[in-house]
């Protein structure tokens, strides 16, 4: 008998005390494992996840916790190849591994780079500008997101169980989430693998991630208000957990990915000869057959122009044709076999029941003509095409979770958008166009149907991901029939963990709140240029007020032919007198900006090592030849960076005229060393 699986609950690794279930190689038949969660305390998980992890990984900020997620996926990537040699197992041949393993590394290298880069080293997050409530500006608003006390438990589908459990991972780590992973049975030894990487690594706190081995048990009636459930499965999985107490009436958040019939559309622009024709065709096929169709976002739904379905079977068959299926471990082997005996018989329910609208273009549904491999003991189903009948209702109804795709004939764009949204809300749709307004007309029909939308033609394949590629930076989910949920889209994932209020207070007590300067908070000036000062003694609020300086008819005139802008508002009086905002010759704005700078900006070496960039630059009163101009300029937010000897200072830039008047506003952003003088430089 094999090895009992594992949980890990509460610090330590809980073995049942039963014999569990087998778990079987889905090529061969041979035992892999055996599975139980039989005795296992999940309330204690959960009091181990809330007292224990989460206070942990909430004492780090955004930049701490994203350097623990590159450290781990460095680690896994140093360990992958035990994860490869174990995920042939599942069924999966080598690229369906790759799209497996190397896809859930990818997402935390990815969340690691966005942790750094999109949000602060900080422990909150703010929304939005700030919002003045009253007329003297001692009261405003500012929406704020913070970690919640919770736990983030995720339950995953077998087709993924490396990938499907580190998405959901990444972004609620960052959040400051604790996870508690349930993988579907299947496939859970592969992820319980990959646990015990994690764990054996000591990257990430205790208690920040652990492992349901098996049934959930009453996992569910442990959750309260603030913690929340990421399901990936099927529709009627979902409908049992969305009726649970907790999350009809206990608060707990659920998010569901489920059924998704996605469709790719072959625009009516595009003819057999044209690039796009080839591109549909062979995205099509690699959708059907890639982990033998096992993706929540494959091509189950094939839309062509009546004129061009009989050439669009053709071309599918025979592409079809020269997919090898069989045991993965060998290498000419393009698709492996599902995951069990019995979801290779749901599959085959599902055929069945598609047969009742469509015809069988392509395959034999219980055809077994293997490269090699035992057809009885493993999963194994060849690639099969369909070809529905005019006003078929199956295809929009029924998902058969495996290498079956239906072609389905459309008269018109307006067709083909109302036979897509026939899927009642999917993840993912794509269109092969060449054509502007095919390509607008289609996104823009699909888009409320679905969660991606991927437009392909010979400009962007080359770089394209394909149609069932989730990207960590985009979203992953779909509304309606697909769930309703939400995953991934870099930072956004992120938030939709966290919890976002509305604060108000005067602008002094919301600085000390939010750790960044606010507009009408005290200003500090020390009497030394914050400029000579390093991290180490920057404060936020301290500030400089510049001396003034008047701006001169020939500052505008020379700064007109040194950069080539005659714009005729600066050069042309008679004109620019015409103009109804000006009046006048005025001073170019970026002249306004460069003089900004030569009035606060200090220029001995210094701390301030760089200044890489302004945001949020308005110009909002005219400056003309005359008037004086004086900068006040006040640190805003203070960002060190973990990695360098240097952080980020975000500095509020208010210039003024000679009725002070704002004339220009804006962030100027400068890299300043976090002492000084730099390490190695004393001397």
């Amino acid at each position: 008998m094999s090895a009992l699986l594992e949980s890990y609950a509460a610090g330590r690794w809980f073995r049942a005390a039963d014999e569990g279930e087998p778990l079987l190689d889905a090529a061969t038949g041979e035992e892999v494992a055996r599975i139980s969660s039989r005795g296992l305390d999940v309330a204690a998980m959960v009091r181990h996840a809330r007292d224990t992890g989460g206070p942990a990984l909430r004492s780090l900020t955004f930049h701490e916790r994203a350097a623990l997620l590159k450290a781990l996926a460095k680690h896994l990537t140093e360990r992958k190849e035990e994860l490869y040699a174990l995920s042939v197992r599942t069924g999966a041949t080598s690229r369906d591994t790759m799209i497996d393993v190397d896809g859930g590394i990818g997402t935390l290298f990815s969340y690691a780079g966005k942790g750094v880069r999109e949000l602060p080293n900080d422990t909150v997050v703010l929304d939005g500008g700030l919002e003045r409530l009253g007329k003297g500006g001692t009261f405003v608003g500012q929406h704020l997101y913070t970690s919640r006390p919770g736990v983030a438990v995720q339950i995953n589908a077998f087709n993924f169980p490396v990938w499907g459990m580190l998405e959901k991972l990444a972004p609620a780590f960052l959040a400051g989430l604790p996870s508690i992973v349930k993988p579907a049975s299947q496939t859970a030894y592969l992820t319980e693998l990959a646990v015990r990487l994690i764990v054996e690594s000591g990257i990430l706190p205790e208690g920040t991630l652990q492992l349901v081995s098996g049934g959930a048990g009453g996992l569910l009636d442990e959750l309260t208000v603030q913690d929340s459930v990421a399901f990936t499965g099927s529709a009627h999985t979902a409908g049992i957990l969305r009726r649970h107490p907790n999350v009809l009436d206990g608060g707990v958040l659920l998010g569901v990915e489920a059924d998704s019939l996605n469709c790719s559309i072959l625009g009516p622009d595009v003819r057999p000869e044209d690039p796009e024709f080839d591109l549909f065709v062979k995205g099509v096929v690699t959708e059907m057959t890639v982990k033998a169709g096992q993706k929540c976002t494959a091509i189950r739904r094939i839309l062509v122009p009546s004129a061009m379905a009989g050439q669009v079977v053709e071309a599918l068959a025979a592409r079809l044709a020269k997919v090898t299926v069989g045991d993965p471990r060998n290498p000419d082997v393009r698709m492996g076999a599902l995951a069990s005996l019995g979801q290779r018989d749901e599959v085959r329910k599902a055929v069945e029941a598609l047969r009742a609208g469509a015809e069988i273009a392509f395959g034999d549904p219980s055809g077994s003509s293997l490269l090699d491999g035992d057809a009885e003991r493993g999963a194994f189903m060849t690639p099969l095409l369909l070809r529905a009948r005019p006003g078929a209702t199956e295809p929009h109804d029924v998902e058969p979770f495996g290498p079956v795709g239906t072609v389905l004939a459309y008269d018109g764009l307006d067709s083909a958008i109302a036979l897509a949204a026939r899927g009642r809300g999917s993840l993912v749709a794509s269109v092969a166009t060449h054509d502007p307004e095919v390509a607008r007309t289609v996104v823009l029909g699909l888009a409320p149907w679905h969660g991606r939308v991927l437009v392909l033609d010979r400009d962007d394949a080359k770089e394209s991901t394909g149609h069932g590629s989730p990207l960590p930076v985009l979203v992953h989910g779909g509304p309606g029939r697909a769930g309703g949920g939400e995953e991934l889209g870099g930072v956004r994932g992120v938030l939709h963990h966290m919890q976002r209020t509305a604060v108000q207070a005067s602008p002094d007590l919301l600085t000390a709140v939010t750790g960044r300067w606010t507009t009408g908070a005290a200003r500090a000036e020390s009497g030394v240029h914050p400029f000579r000062k390093s991290l180490a003694e920057l404060r936020v609020g301290d500030t400089i007020a510049s001396a003034p300086r008047t701006v001169s008819l020939a500052d505008i005139e020379h700064f007109a032919e040194f950069t080539g802008d005659t714009f005729y508002a600066h050069t042309d009086a008679e004109a620019a007198a015409r103009n109804p905002l000006f009046g006048g010759i005025v001073a170019h704005g970026y002249l306004v900006v460069s003089l900004a700078a030569g009035l606060f900006v200090d220029p001995a070496p210094g701390p301030v090592l760089a200044n890489f960039g302004v945001d949020s630059l308005r110009f909002l009163t005219p400056v003309k030849a005359g008037d004086t101009i004086d900068v006040t300029l006040t640190v805003k937010q203070i960002t060190p960076r973990s990695s360098a000897d240097y952080g980020e200072v975000r500095w509020d830039a208010v210039v003024a005229n000679q009725d002070g008047q704002p004339v220009a506003t804006y962030d100027v952003l400068t890299l300043v060393a976090k002492t000084w003088p730099l390490p190695g430089q004393e001397a």
